[in-house]
């Protein structure tokens, strides 16, 4: 059985990828297995003019992205892209890479990358058939609705990007408010998340793990994460708690309003293995003191899913809350980037979605739904029956 999809449906164009930099190793991941599986796909269409470049050594598109002396840059991309399906490859969120500005090395902020991938589409130059941006983190995703007269940067990313640049369709995992795509209704949006791998790699990396009502139960660290617990829960059959931030809202400390206490609303979760659930890791400390609170009431064990990994002030808080044994485990997702720091710890589990992002773009290239790739319940139960748990 191969583990590629059979399309029946020729491509919307030849494929490529452009990775912007800071990406460079997770397109090569996709590029593997988007070379392997089309090598191995036999259609009797594939010597038609339609299917002309399908079967290459690689579809990534060699850019570049040089700066002058100033800091300014420019994109050049070194290959054709006339009538392409193209997606580009963009992580605003990736510190490791640095670039010299009056001789001074300048690590990469969001605004530098969210630039790159501007000078990229600018220079595709409007040559291409389709572009499809992969942007795993949105690009201040978190600044999603309006409080007071500030700026809203996502939803004028967006809009910048579809209106202006020809942006047909943006991907994006497990968005902080996944209603930012209001900007932009006429437009592709597909916010996915990466629940069946994040299963996956909890049965793999927790040998004696017990997934039933009994043993485990769900955690949402703040009321606005209970989407995604909700699902989670219900995929696995776990009980749902969750913690309800309490905040003080006549101070505004680092721009947002400190949270006095969490208060904990649901079942008794004595002695069980709980499984916290968020969008992301920022500083971290407000999902050690939901740690700190569970432990509290007396739950086993406590591991931790998030879909990105920021760390922002360093390991040292979770280092410490593992040698307390506050945590067992925290598994966040390879979309965005992790030091290498990180990948040593011993607490860490890196999460691969390179394999799933493939699927995903060779989907698109052909032009098919990707609603059964959006919806992992069938291939939860499979894992599920694989480590020998109940289904749901």
């Amino acid at each position: 059985m191969p583990e590629y999809e059979d399309f029946t449906s020729i491509p919307v164009g030849k494929l490529g990828i452009i990775a912007l930099p800071g990406c460079e190793q997770f397109a090569s991941k996709i590029d593997y297995y988007l070379v392997k599986w089309r090598k191995e796909r036999e259609s009797e269409h594939k010597d038609s003019i339609q299917f002309t470049g399908y079967e290459r050594d690689s579809y990534i598109i060699n850019a570049s992205f040089p700066r002058f002396g100033t800091g300014e840059g420019k994109c050049v991309i070194k290959d054709t892209v006339r009538g392409y399906d193209v997606f580009i490859l963009c992580d605003p969120f990736n510190y490791g890479v640095e670039f010299k500005m009056y001789g001074r090395e300048v690590p990469m902020s969001p605004d530098d990358h969210y630039a790159n991938l501007k000078r990229a589409i600018s220079a595709v130059a409007g040559k291409a058939r389709k572009i499809t941006v992969i942007m795993p983190m949105l690009y201040e995703g978190r600044q999603h609705k309006r409080s007071s007269r500030e700026s809203l940067d996502c939803a004028d990313m967006l809009r910048e990007l579809c209106l202006s640049y020809g942006v047909d369709n943006f991907i994006t995992f497990d968005a902080h408010d996944p209603r930012v795509q209001n900007a932009v209704p006429q437009n592709g949006f597909e916010n996915v998340q990466p629940v069946y791998q994040m299963i996956k790699a909890i049965c793999r990396n927790i040998e004696d793990i017990n997934i039933s009502k009994e043993h485990m139960m769900v955690i949402s660290p703040d009321e606005g994460g209970m989407g995604r617990c909700i699902y989670f829960s219900s995929v696995l059959g776990l009980d749902l708690g969750m913690f309800y931030k309490r905040r003080d809202y006549s101070v505004i400390v680092d721009g947002r309003n400190p949270i006095i206490a969490h208060e904990f609303l649901g079942t008794n979760v004595e002695g069980k293995d709980v499984i916290i659930i968020d969008d992301m890791i920022s500083s971290g400390d407000s999902m050690i003191e939901v740690a700190t609170k569970l432990k509290e009431l007396k739950v086993n064990r406590i591991f931790i899913c998030a879909s990105f990994g920021l760390f922002c002030n360093g390991l040292e808080t979770f280092d410490k809350a593992y040698k307390d044994g506050l945590i067992s485990k925290v598994f966040t997702t390879n979309l965005i980037y992790s030091t290498p720091e990180l990948l040593s710890r011993e607490w860490y589990v890196n999460v691969d979605l390179s394999k799933y992002c493939a699927y995903i773009i060779d989907t698109l290239n052909h032009d098919e739904s990707v609603s059964k790739l959006l919806d992992p319940k069938e291939r939860i139960n499979k894992i599920l029956e694989k480590y020998g748990f109940e289904t749901h």
